[in-house]
């Protein structure tokens, strides 16, 4: 078994997320690999398909009604 990477993920946290220590000690490792898996898809250009669309701009609408 593998140790787990510390040193790339604190560079991921801190570098590319831009997170507080205490945010970044406050995630998960389920919550940082979410978190990563988004990056690495926007990365490779794949955007968010309708359903998850939809969703999104439901809970958090342009305008406020």
């Amino acid at each position: 078994m593998n140790a787990f990477p510390w040193s790339e993920a604190m560079r991921f946290g801190f570098g590319v997320l831009r997170l507080s220590s205490k945010e970044f000690w406050g995630l998960t490792p389920r919550e940082l690999a979410a978190a990563f898996e988004a990056q690495a898809a926007r990365a490779r250009g794949v955007a968010p398909g309708r359903e998850v669309l939809g969703r999104l701009m439901a809970a958090f609408p342009d305008e406020v009604r």
